[in-house]
């Protein structure tokens, strides 16, 4: 069976938990948001907004900056979000990629070495805290000396760790310590800081997906993988719906339409494409965004039970 998770950002209160709302009563398994500071609303207020609505949603971020984050406000967060939500906090957390993040914050950016370095830095010491240990870290990717979260206490014992990107190291990492791989898409950060080549191309996702498979190796369980879906059309022409999509980035349309990234067609065609994505890579979880939630809706239904 697909999981469906939903990522929005809060704009105003009222339409911020009538959203929440609807998410759960449609059957999502999660209310995601985005942490972007400066840009977008902080993300753990506005889940425990969310959590004071729902009560059966899961809530997390999608995911965090480990590269400006520290591990004990992060837990700190999360563990109170897990409170007040009765056990429904999820983390997400990712390297990073615009630069203004960190200038903002008075850091410079790291290489994409020093990014994933501090991303499974602060993964690792997040995981100890929220599991009450103290921390005694003191690298150049990382410094947090005798940092123990005492209060609050979880009320999950392990709280769902996501991890997101497409780094071969990170995903080596995700595979072997993440409870679900986010599989992103996206490949080298443009000039803007924000947009990305894309990495959706049948190869492409293989050669992601071995990484995940060598860091998984001998862990006893494999991570859930989860495709963040760029574009979203239920219509009768899907060829017709990502003409521009093929355009821009120079993939074939079949192509396309058999990458976990878009989901366009028919109801049918989407669920078939579900399983076949779940047969040739293990793909179970998406995560849409709130812009195509009205033309996904009618659907949903039929992609949550026959998948």
């Amino acid at each position: 069976m697909a999981i469906f998770s939903l990522q929005s950002h809060l704009t105003d209160l009222n339409s911020w938990t009538s959203l929440a709302r609807r998410c759960e009563a449609l059957g999502f398994d999660a209310m995601l948001t985005a942490d972007h500071p400066g840009i977008a609303a902080s993300p753990f207020v506005a889940l425990a907004a969310a959590a004071a609505v729902t009560s059966t949603v899961g809530l997390g971020s999608y995911v965090s900056n480990a590269g400006v984050r520290e591990p004990l406000l992060l837990a700190a967060d999360v563990a109170t979000l897990d409170v007040v939500s009765g056990g429904r906090a999820r983390l997400g957390l990712g390297a990073g990629h615009t630069p203004g993040e960190w200038a903002a914050v008075g850091r410079s950016r790291p290489d994409v070495g020093g990014r994933i370095r501090r991303c499974t830095a602060v993964a690792e010491a997040v995981l100890a805290l929220l599991d009450g240990e103290e921390i005694d870290v003191d690298t150049p990717d990382l410094v947090a000396r005798a940092a123990r979260l005492s209060w609050p206490v979880p009320v999950q014992r392990r709280i769902p760790l996501t991890i997101g990107g497409g780094n071969a190291r990170l995903l080596r990492w995700a595979g072997a310590h993440a409870d679900v791989v986010g599989l992103t898409g996206f490949g080298r950060t443009l000039a803007d800081g924000h947009s990305h080549e894309v990495r959706w191309r049948a190869h492409e996702i293989d050669e992601q997906l071995e990484q995940v498979a060598r860091g998984a190796a001998g862990r006893g369980r494999t991570p859930a993988l989860e495709a963040l879906v760029q574009h979203v059309h239920v219509t009768d022409d899907a060829g017709a719906a990502v003409a521009d999509v093929v355009r821009r980035t120079g993939i074939a349309e079949a192509e396309l339409l058999a990458s976990p990234f878009v989901l366009a067609g028919t109801a049918e065609e989407i669920i078939s494409a579900i399983r076949e994505h779940e047969s040739r890579w293990g793909v179970t979880r998406y995560v849409v965004r709130a812009a195509v939630l009205d033309r996904l809706a009618p659907i949903l239904p039929r992609l949550l039970a026959e998948t």
